[in-house]
């Protein structure tokens, strides 16, 4: 599978996005296109406007979906990963994980079964391979794991987050890695542990509170969730050697051992 020709769809539809996600109900099954297209503006899915018109056209011209499949090529046989269908969009302008600043530039979304990666005209094919990497190390790591996507808990996701960004460490430099690596201090993240995460590790993905957490929302801090997991993760590899391939069936709960772990303090209360 690995790329699919989503240029194509975009040349025809670009100005009716619910349109070109009724191409996607064979992989979303059950669901309706404004459902889905919903579900993927919330990570970044472009809406039709001049400016993302001129992201799809400039992708076009960079050659963007054949530079992406370069790169899933060269990862799926690093890797022994899964041959999953992967879908290139341009980004809007509301939302994104990976944003820089105000400027959004980059987003994507995992599934067991498939990718989502949304981009700007700015990247560079490092940045294109960086998002790859984390994205693709999800899917690996959910296919490795024995439970199912749903019976995920908070601190599965936490961990998942935090794998997926130090893989982007690891192959592409600290330079490439998100900004909410590094949104808060080692201290701040053990006072936002013992607050907010420590007491909830156990909460299942369908739970309201695992997202507001996870993602931040009122008074929990902006992507929380996401920033401990890093640290939890990047806190462990100073103490244990480092295999791509093994982070992707290591329990979640392993990565809490780590003895200079930040999330020592909170459990020893």
């Amino acid at each position: 599978m690995g790329i699919i020709r989503t240029d194509k769809w975009l040349e025809e539809e670009f100005d009716r996005p619910t349109k070109i996600c009724e191409k996607l109900l064979p992989a979303f099954k059950g669901q309706t296109a404004p459902k889905i297209y919903n579900q993927l503006t919330d990570f970044g899915m472009y809406r039709a406007s001049r400016r993302t018109k001129e992201i799809f056209n400039s992708m076009k011209e960079n050659m963007v979906w054949e530079v992406a499949e370069g790169i899933f090529q060269a990862y799926r046989k690093k890797w022994g990963g899964p041959d999953i269908p992967i879908y290139l969009f341009p980004i809007g302008q509301d939302r994104s994980l990976f944003s820089r600043q105000d400027e959004k530039v980059k987003g994507g979304v995992s599934y067991p079964d498939k990718m989502f990666l949304f981009l700007s005209n700015s990247l560079t094919t490092k940045e294109i391979e960086a998002l790859f990497i984390h994205e693709y190390h999800h899917i690996c790591r959910l296919n490795m794991q024995s439970k199912r996507f749903e019976e995920y808990t908070l601190l599965d996701s936490i961990i998942i987050e935090g794998l997926a960004e130090y893989a982007v460490l690891v192959h592409c430099g600290r330079n490439y890695l998100a900004d909410w690596c590094t949104m808060y201090s080692d201290s701040e993240l053990e006072d936002l542990w013992d607050k907010y995460l420590q007491d909830h590790l156990n909460l299942k993905k369908s739970d309201r509170k695992h997202d507001d957490l996870l993602f931040g929302s009122g008074r929990i801090p902006k992507l929380l969730g996401y920033a401990a997991g890093f640290k939890i993760v990047e806190n462990y590899y100073k103490a244990n050697s480092y295999s791509t391939k093994i982070s992707f069936s290591l329990p979640a709960k392993k990565y809490l051992s780590a003895e200079n772990n930040f999330t020592k303090k909170g459990r020893k209360k």
